[in-house]
Parts: structure tokens; sequence; C-alpha cells
């Protein structure tokens, strides 16, 4: 490996899941895919972490797990020192493992019951035959001292141990093969606080003492603030914003990232902050919105031009647009039919009249047609009469001077904001699917995967 190429380099990563699907579908052969990861790009260097944070279900855990193959990716690639992970045989991949590790979110289902200690930190060691019978009792013995155990623990089983030493036994088995980059999949999520910062800790001073890198993940940002040398922010299989630590919290530029950070607790009982509050819930990933996916909860969404909207106003029309194209509005709930329109005006603060009369004739048209039942025809009404580059255009990640944001508020063909405007892609080319990273950039990651699978 060249001192300029990183350790780990993904390149236009997909990961589909076929969904169950009904009766009818199977009938005619239809299928159904989840699309977990839609073409995720970013680069890895060594004794680096990447932290990678997002809502659950957003794809986070399907990454880590298709870099290492331990689920097969469904589409682009993964350069491991150069190699494609993608490509290599099963004898092949094995030999990788030594090099490739992961450490799991819950140790209580990841470490087998019925071992000993002692048999599952030794199970990677006999698998890639790195101990003898002479020297292995003592390997194991070393590598539980270093992860804060005590040597005699190596003859307990897990259930003998509390949830923080779990992990410790996790984390001690991934480093027994000597990796250089391991997959840390919520490695704390499931741990008390203390023990998390115990935990969060001791992964610094290994990587400062052996030069592991990590692809951390995590849900929580201000866990991922302090081991993180860059986050990458991901919403509905892609990535959102990448940046150092700083980049992102001083302050936050992406919509998603700024509510992300408005729910982080604080300490303080008498702070008076705002939060940020997304209407709605996750799209589906297996019919995930077009253009920006998140441009059915963003706070911010790029007006028509070709409309006068005061922002309140536009928001209110947005979030009608919505509910009418999910069908998603209980009209008995609401009130009698004669009075339907008003009430829906007033369901969604939508003023009447709005302040472009053109915008209300199309608004108030919908509005009857929602009234009739009629949501398609709504839909179809507000998606051509209301049209906005973050419904209609996927942003690409652009290097900014706070990182590289994939959102059209940043992209000066739609939002006309200064600055560079370069597209970052993953290897140093232009991206076309929300995530990437150019090659000067310093970007970094690093993943930990089980011994022994």
């Amino acid at each position: 490996m060249s001192g300029d190429e990183p350790l780990l380099r993904v390149e236009g990563l997909e990961k589909y899941y076929e969904s169950e699907t009904d009766f009818i579908d199977r009938l005619f052969g239809r299928r159904k895919e989840v699309k977990a990861v839609d073409g995720v790009s970013f680069e890895i260097r060594e004794g680096e972490t990447l932290g990678l944070v997002g809502e659950s279900g957003c794809g986070k855990s399907s990454i880590g797990r298709s870099i290492l193959r331990l689920r097969e990716p469904t589409a682009g690639s993964v350069y491991f020192k150069g190699r494609d992970v993608t490509a290599l045989s099963d004898g092949e991949l094995r030999d990788l493992r030594k090099e490739m590790q992961i450490i799991f979110q819950n140790p209580r289902s990841s470490l087998n019951p019925r071992l000993t200690v002692n048999d599952i930190i030794g199970e990677a060691l006999d698998i890639h035959g790195l101990e003898d019978d002479t020297t292995r009792d003592a390997r194991i013995k070393e590598l539980l001292e270093r992860v804060g155990l005590n040597a005699s623990h190596a003859n307990r089983y897990p259930h003998e141990f509390s949830g923080g030493q779990l992990q410790r036994i996790g984390i001690a088995r991934a480093l027994a093969v000597d990796p250089d980059f391991i997959v840390c999949d919520e490695p704390v999520s499931a741990l008390d606080v203390s023990v998390q910062a115990q935990i969060l800790n001791l992964l610094e001073d290994l990587q400062e003492e052996l030069g592991i890198a990590y692809l951390f993940i995590a849900h929580d940002l201000s866990v991922v603030e302090h081991i993180s040398d860059q986050i990458a922010v991901m919403y509905l299989g892609t990535i959102a914003e990448i940046g150092t630590p700083e980049e992102l919290f001083e302050p936050p530029q992406h919509p998603y990232t700024e509510a992300l950070l408005s729910a982080i607790p604080e300490p303080d009982p008498l702070w008076e902050g705002d939060r940020v509050l997304l209407e709605g819930s996750v799209p589906s990933p297996i019919d995930p919105p077009s253009g920006c996916t998140f441009h059915t909860r963003c706070p911010r969404v790029i007006p028509p031009a070709d409309y006068d909207f005061e922002q309140e106003e536009w928001h209110a029309v947005m979030s009608l647009r919505h509910r009418a194209r999910e069908g998603d509005i209980a009209l008995a709930a609401l009130d009698d039919e004669d009075s339907l329109p008003a009430t829906i005006r007033e369901e969604f603060d939508i003023p009447s009249p709005l302040s472009d009369p053109a915008a209300e004739n199309a608004v108030g048209e919908a509005i009857e047609a929602i009234a009739a039942e009629r949501f398609a025809d709504a839909a179809e009404l507000l998606n051509e009469t209301f049209e906005t580059p973050c419904t209609t255009d996927e942003p690409a990640l652009r290097r900014t001077d706070a990182g590289r944001i994939a959102c059209h508020l940043f992209d000066p063909d739609y939002a006309g904001e200064p600055g560079d405007a370069e597209e970052a892609g993953g290897g140093g080319e232009a991206g076309d699917s929300g995530a990437g990273s150019t090659a000067d950039d310093e970007a970094v990651a690093g993943s930990a995967a089980s011994g022994g699978d």
C-alpha cells in the first residue's frame, strides 16, 4: 500500500434486501427491495476513526457488515490496502479476517454462552494458526489484561460477567488476530453511561498503542464527537454530511445534522435552547422519496422560484403535499363534509389566502381534491405546481467551508451560496450518489470485526 493510499476506500456501496411480498406480488413476480445502503463512498486512513451516525434503520450497520462481507454487497467496491474485498475468494477473504475485525453491539448475543472466555478468544487464534499449544494460553491472558480484565477470567463463562466486561471480552476477541481495521458496531449503546466512557477510553488507548483504524457506528453524536477524526451523518441509506467534529458541531450546517444535534440532552436544567423537531417519520427505504430523501421532513426546503412564499407558508404546503402523497389524512376525524376545506387548512396551518394568488389557486384546488378523498390527484397537482430541486434532483456531496454536505442549500446552482462548489466523490472523482470524498481529503474511518467470523 502506497503512502498516500487510504487503508480503506468504499466506492458506491449498495446493499439492498429483498422485502417480503404479499400474495399478489408473488403471483405476478413483482419484487420489492429495501434500499438499506444506496451508493455510499468514503475513505479511511491508518490509525484514524470515522464516526458513522444516524437514526435507527438508516443503514449504518449494513455498511459495516458489507465492508467485511459478513453480508454480500449488492453493488459497489470496497478496497482494503488496495485490494478489492468484493472480488476476493472465500479463501482469500478468510485470510483477510486477520486484518479486518468487528465488535458487535450486544456482547451477550455475539459471545457463545457454551464456551469459556479462553475458547472464545482462542477460537480466532486456532482458525488462523497464530499460536501453538505452548503460547496460546499466554496470549489469551495477555489480551485479557490489555482490555482491563484479570487473566483468571479466562476459565469463566459469559453469563458470569457484566455487560461492560462482556464487551471487553468482545474487544479482546477482535484484537486476537492483530487487525489493522475494526468495525465498532454501536459497541457502547447497550451499556450504562459510566461504562460507556470506560469502553471509549479503552478503544482510544488501543488505537494510540496499536495504530488501529475504526469505523465507529453509533446513533449518538455526543458519543462519536470525542472518538472520531471525522463524522459521517447518514439518512435513509445515504450520507448527508461528512466532516471533522469541529465542522459538524460549530455550527451544524445540514438541516438533518442540526436536528440531530438539537436532540442531544443538555446537563443544564435551565437550558433554553431551541429544539429542531422534524415532522413525520423516516420514509420507507422500499420506496424512498425522489430528489433529496430528506425533503419530506426538512424544515428548509427551497421554495419554487415562480412563487412568492413566506417560509412558514411554504413549509405548510410541503407538509400537505407529503401527507397527500401518502394518503395520510384522516378526513373523518376532522369535521363534517361542508367545512372540510377550512378544517384541512387549519390542520396544516395554511393561511387563507396565501400571500401568492397563483399559489393560493393551486393549493385551494388540491384541498378540494383531498376533501373529496382524491389524494392522488391532489398530490399530483401539488407536485407539478410546486416543483423544487429538493424533490427532483438528488444532491451530491459538495465540499464547503464546513466539510462536505449533500444539500441543495449549499449548491450555487440552486441556492446561490458562495464558496467552493466542487463535488466530492469516492476515490477523488465527482460522486453521483449522496456520499463520497476526494482523494486529497483526509477521509477517515475504521471498522471492527468479530474474531472467527
